[in-house]
């Protein structure tokens, strides 16, 4: 039986958190926003329980979390919402990085046709950007800071904690994508200074289709964020539409589920890390890991297989292993990873680099003999 490894695209859903859902679909027929019978308090119940789960998982209010569809729509928001504050400050510069996810990274682009100005931030070969990098671009136009956590590519953590601890003594707004340390790092996301922080729920096992943008308050106030879609008074006008009330249950249920169990979750994943490298040592395949691993998470590696094609071998293993060798919202495109091209690594050390990532759930004996199975076809197909 063949293993899934790739975690980052979407992890599978707890079974646990299934069975919530479950329950919330047959029992919460209301709407949440129905205020004149009991179904529609009902169904308010569990969406207002689902936020107090996902602000404790971040250490934040309850009244400081708003779900969307997921980090896209959240980015979109916490980005594209600033169109007005930007207007009326003249602040139309904003910062980013190169190996950013496309929801940040095309948004940013789009804002740049406007008449935005917008500097992107390239990482070292380590996948990691610097912080002097970042600060050094900061005027006294700039809007936004936004900068992800952990990146889905090479796994490696970004200087969040540094960047947001310098900008709160600046009046420029900051915005992490969380979507891949959610639910892991929960210790570090608590220390976080930020303004905005988006993640998804199936990053962490929880079902898609639903995500969290976090608006910190400042002396009792939001972010200057705006509704970008209009149609109600949802979520405090900034999402408008029907809530699902069994997909924010979902949600909560995952970030109590990884409240809960993260300390013991990340020493697993940190095994099988451990176990994974011991594989490829002992096949004797020719191989090094693209990022710093002083800064990378357990859950996550990304390896270049000397002389071997990463689109050859994934056809290849397809019946031992569900691998990538990108980002999913690009899986589609043979162009080389703009990840890996952004950290300086050659076009033939890329087109020979794939993605692992796997979560707690995942059984370190299929690993061992899935791994085997696709090392063993790369020594065959080797150039």
């Amino acid at each position: 039986m063949s293993v899934y490894l790739d975690y980052n695209a979407s992890a599978p859903i707890d079974l646990r958190v299934l069975d919530i859902m479950v329950e919330v679909y047959k029992n919460n027929i209301g709407n949440a926003d129905s205020r004149t019978h009991n179904y529609g308090e009902s169904a308010r119940k569990v969406v207002e329980n689902s936020r107090k789960q996902v602000a404790s998982l971040l250490s934040v209010a309850s009244d400081e979390v708003f779900f969307t569809s997921g980090a896209t729509e959240s980015n979109n928001i916490a980005i594209q919402g600033l169109r007005e504050y930007a207007e009326k400050t003249n602040k139309k510069h904003i910062i980013t990085t190169a190996i950013e996810h496309k929801a940040i990274l095309e948004t940013v682009k789009h804002l740049q046709k406007e008449g935005y100005e917008v500097d992107i931030v390239s990482p070292d070969i380590s996948g990691r950007v610097k912080t002097d990098a970042i600060l050094g671009k900061v005027r006294e136009d700039t809007l936004l800071v936004s900068v992800m956590h952990v990146n889905n590519e090479t796994g490696i953590i970004q200087p969040v904690k540094e960047l947001g601890e310098s900008l709160q003594e600046k009046n420029v707004l900051f915005h992490i994508d969380a979507t891949q340390s959610c639910g892991k790092l929960v210790e570090e996301i608590k220390d976080l200074k930020y303004n905005m922080l988006s993640f998804s729920a199936h990053k962490l096992m929880g079902p898609q289709g639903v995500g969290v943008l976090i608006l910190r308050k400042k002396a009792y106030k939001l972010p200057p964020v705006k509704a970008i879609l209009y149609g109600g008074q949802q979520e405090h006008g900034i999402r408008p539409g029907t809530i699902p009330v069994a997909l924010t249950a979902g949600c909560g249920k995952a970030c109590e589920i990884a409240e809960n169990e993260y300390k013991k979750n990340n020493v697993y994943m940190d095994v099988i890390k451990e176990k994974v490298l011991d594989l490829l040592n002992t096949f004797g395949v020719e191989y090094h890991i693209n990022g710093d691993q002083e800064y990378c998470i357990g859950s996550t590696l990304n390896i270049c297989i000397e002389g071997v094609s990463s689109e050859a071998l994934m056809i290849s293993t397809k019946q031992y292993c569900g691998l990538s060798n990108g980002s999913a919202c690009t899986s589609k495109s043979y162009s080389p990873s703009y990840v890996l091209t952004a950290m300086g690594i050659p076009t033939s050390q890329i087109d020979s680099s794939i993605r692992i990532s796997w979560g707690p759930d995942t059984s370190i004996d299929d690993v061992i003999e899935n791994l085997g199975e696709v090392l063993e076809i790369a020594k065959q197909i080797r150039n």
